[in-house]
C-alpha cells in the first residue's frame, strides 16, 4: 500500500481517509502523525514541540475536521464525532447535522482570522494560565482543578469530565463573552483528563 496521501485530496478528504482506515477513532495527536507519515502537504511537518507549530497545526486539522462534518452531514453519508482524544465517524443520523451546526468551537475553527490573528505571543497567552496552574502540582491534578472536579464527593467518572467539559465550553467560549486563552485551556485539560478516565 502506498504511504502518501494523494496530494490532489484536500485536508479534509485526507483525514477522511485516515478516519475510515481507523473506524474506532484516532487522537488528533495519531490523526496528526499519520498525515505526516503519510506526507501531507497540508500540515507542517515540523517538531510540535515550537508552541505556535502546535498551534498552528492543531487549528488546520481542527478546521478541516469541522469543514469534513460539514461535508458528511450535507451529503448524508456520517456523523464525525470531533473530540481531541477520540475522532470518529460515526453512522449518519440526521438529528447530529443540527447539533452540529450550533457548536460553538466549530465557529471558532472556521474562522481563519483565529489562525491568521495568532501570533506566538497570542499563543503564550493562550497557555499560560493553564501552564502556571501546573506549577507545584501533577497535570492531572492541575486539570482537576480547571474542571473544578477536585474536591466533588463521588469519583470522577469520564462521562463527569464530557459533561463538565461541555458546560466550561458553553460559559467561556468567546462567541458567548468568554476568553479564547480559557477555552484553549479547557481544551488542554480534557486532553489531559481522558488520559486518565476512560
Amino acid at each position: 500500500m502506498n504511504d502518501d496521501l494523494c496530494p490532489s485530496l484536500d485536508l479534509p478528504e485526507q483525514l477522511l481517509v485516515l478516519l475510515r482506515e481507523q473506524p474506532h477513532g484516532l487522537s488528533e495527536y495519531e490523526l496528526i502523525q499519520r498525515l505526516k507519515q503519510r506526507h501531507s502537504t497540508h500540515v507542517p511537518n515540523l517538531p510540535l514541540a515550537d508552541k505556535l507549530v502546535l498551534f498552528r497545526t492543531h487549528f488546520l486539522v481542527f478546521n478541516a475536521l469541522y469543514l469534513l462534518r460539514d461535508r458528511l452531514g450535507e451529503a448524508d453519508i456520517a456523523h464525525l464525532s470531533i473530540n481531541p482524544m477520540a475522532i470518529r465517524l460515526l453512522p449518519y443520523s440526521s438529528g447530529e447535522a443540527a447539533l452540529a451546526e450550533r457548536d460553538p468551537l466549530r465557529d471558532y475553527y472556521l474562522d481563519l482570522r483565529n489562525l491568521r490573528d495568532t501570533d506566538e505571543d497570542d499563543v503564550e497567552r493562550l497557555l499560560a494560565s493553564f501552564w502556571t496552574r501546573m506549577q507545584g502540582s501533577d497535570e492531572k491534578q492541575a486539570a482537576l482543578e480547571l474542571f473544578e472536579l477536585d474536591r466533588v464527593a463521588e469519583p470522577v467518572t469520564a462521562l463527569m469530565i464530557k459533561q463538565r467539559y461541555r458546560q466550561l465550553v458553553s460559559l467561556h467560549h468567546p462567541d458567548r463573552g468568554g476568553s479564547t486563552e480559557r477555552l484553549q485551556s479547557i481544551n488542554l485539560a480534557l486532553e489531559i483528563l481522558e488520559r486518565y478516565y476512560r
